[in-house]
Formats: structure tokens, sequence, C-alpha cells
């Protein structure tokens, strides 16, 4: 959704804080200049009510008639951890998120066969596929297609959107998906190190962001991933366990599921309250995948006509 609705949540959520505010200094205020992304997960700690239109009200309909562009049909996913900075790693992010997508597939995978009701190539406004148009496919096999540590030198210490974009071009040209066929599908998610601010993260109120950028390899879908641990336990999750990788594995897949249904936004899947993922953020759960437990963050069904963990 776009940046100034969630940044109205975020306001609600932190005022709710109180004096206390965020360890790391995050403020109520939207930072001037911060220029506002689809998908932009508020930062929150604990249970957040999200407000939220019971019902119906929430259903997704699809923003275009396209066949390119709308959802990704068969999600290949590239880890891009920027920068040397990366040597240090406290929270162990690198490893936890690619086990994360090492176990989104098959039959283990009950989260990701939500995303299977959702599709392309049907008149704007559909809110039912049925046998319709291009659905998004379970993946048959872990939809990790790469991991880049791009470490040769030190990422900016607050990147620009602009920078991030670029970063997202590099990674197509390391994994040579130099044409626009391949990137139909790819999404890059630009993950940042520890200690570093990428769009002026966290004082401009979001865990993380997706969006789309113009390239010589066509257009390309990518995330800022900032390091979510940098704000403590309990921030970008509803789980209040004080596991410290809940709130960035719940943030990845909201915006990883965002990226599928709405993948160059905003033609894509959206709602009354924005995509798939941001119709959903006061609901957390760990879910057992084949390759450990992870903070899954709930997705839209509109058949379910809820907020679901499980397809």
């Amino acid at each position: 959704m776009p940046g100034n609705v969630a940044r109205s949540l975020v306001a609600v959520s932190l005022a709710a804080l109180g004096a206390a505010g965020l360890a790391t200094g995050a403020s109520a205020a939207p930072a001037a200049g911060s220029a506002g992304h689809y998908g932009e997960k508020a930062i929150s700690r604990g249970a957040v009510h999200v407000a939220t239109t019971a019902g119906s009200r929430n259903t997704l309909s699809v923003r275009s008639s396209g066949t390119q562009g709308v959802v990704s049909p068969t999600p290949q996913v590239y880890l891009v951890f920027w920068g040397s900075q990366w040597s240090s790693d406290p929270a162990g992010v690198a490893p936890d998120l690619q086990k994360m997508f090492q176990g989104l597939y098959g039959s283990a995978d009950t989260w990701g066969t939500i995303l299977s009701q959702y599709c392309e190539g049907v008149a704007s406004g559909t809110t039912n596929c049925g046998t319709k148009g291009t659905h998004v496919t379970h993946p048959a096999a872990s939809p990790l297609a790469g991991v880049w540590f791009d470490n040769a030198a030190a990422a900016p210490s607050s990147a620009t959107t602009a920078q991030i974009a670029a970063e997202a071009a590099n990674a197509a040209s390391h994994f040579g998906n130099t044409t626009q066929a391949p990137n139909l599908n790819a999404q890059y998610v630009v993950v940042s190190a520890t200690g570093t601010h990428p769009d002026n993260f966290p004082n401009s109120n979001f865990c993380a962001w997706h969006d789309k950028t113009s390239s010589s390899y066509g257009t390309l879908a990518y995330t800022n991933l900032p390091y979510v641990p940098d704000l403590g336990a309990g921030a970008c999750t509803t789980l209040t366990d004080g596991r410290l990788l809940s709130g960035i594995e719940s943030t990845e897949t909201h915006e990883y599921a965002e990226t599928v249904t709405d993948f160059w936004p905003s033609v894509g899947w959206n709602g009354r309250n924005g995509e798939i993922g941001d119709e959903c953020e006061n609901l957390d759960a760990y879910v057992p995948l084949s390759t450990g437990t992870f903070d899954l963050q709930g997705l839209w069904s509109n058949q379910a006509n809820a907020c679901v963990t499980k397809g």
C-alpha cells in the first residue's frame, strides 16, 4: 500500500507506546524526505491491532487485466546480502533467511498455498480467479534461486532508494537475469547489514518495503529489507516471546507475499487496506517448515474471507 497509509498506522501504534518509545529511537513522525513505497510494514511491538475492516470489505481485487507484472506465477527469490558489513551478523539473519526460503515449498508449506488463489490475465476488478487466468504456482522446490554476498565494498551506511534499486539491478546482472523474461518471476531482496540505515531506517517508521525499478534488464521487482533485529526483540511482529529473528521473518514473508501477488505495484491484488500482507499485520504465527519453524505473517485470503496462516 502507499506509504502514507502505512505511516498513519504506525503513528497510532507508536503513540500507544507512550513515552517509552522504541529503544532504537525511531520516532512516531514520518521522516522528512522519505518517499513512501508499496507494502511498507509498519514498525510495531507486540500485539498491535491494525485498523482493518472486517469481512468482505477487505477482499482483494486485481487492478489490471495484464498478463505480465500482475503476479509472479513461479516465484524465484534472490537474497542479496549487501556490503562488506556482512562480516558481522550478530543475530544470524543470513543463515536464517536462507533456511526459511529453503523450506517454503511442497506439502510441508501450508502457508505458501494461500497465494495460489491469485492470478493474472483476468478482467480488472476480478476477486475470484476460479480456473481462469495464470495462477501463482505453489513451488514444488525451494523458491530460493540464488544467494549473493556482495561484499567487495561497503554498502552505503544510509542508502537511498535509488542506490537500493541499483543494487537490485546489480544482482540481476550477477545472477545472469539480463532480459525481461527471467525477471517476470525474480524478486531481489536487498538485505542490509547491522548498523546501516537503508532509506532512513528506522526513522522512516517501516520494517521493510517492496517496489519495482526500471533497468537495462527490464522492470525488476525488489525489496528493501533492513537489519530488523537492530530494533530489538519484539519489533515488526505480534509475537512477544523475545525471539530476535521473529521480526525479520515476519517482515520478509509480508514482503515476499506482496511481491508475488502485486509484482509490479500496484497493478496486482489490492484491497481496502492495501496488499495481501498489509491487510493482516495483526497476525503472526510460528509455522513449521521442513527446514525449521519460522514466524510467518498472516495473509489475506479471499477464499477464507479472513486473515489466515494456512491455505
